[in-house]
């Protein structure tokens, strides 16, 4: 698995427990899948995303095209 991959898996799960809450606790929760598609936004067009940064330094993944 090299880092694009592993970024895009954490952002849909995140997506998707942002759902999940959001339906079994508290509607609060929907902001969590906020944040994360317009982290996910924000990392497409200028480039920069903190969980790849993170990921990199934590996990040793091989570079994918996006995140280098």
């Amino acid at each position: 698995m090299n880092l694009d991959r592993a970024i895009l898996a954490f952002a849909g799960f995140v997506v998707l427990i942002g759902l999940t809450l959001g339906w079994l606790v508290s509607p609060y929760w929907y902001l969590l899948s906020a944040f994360a598609g317009l982290n996910m936004m924000q990392a497409a067009f200028t480039g920069f995303c903190p969980a790849a940064m993170i990921a990199k330094k934590l996990f040793k993944l091989p570079a994918g095209h996006a995140f280098k």
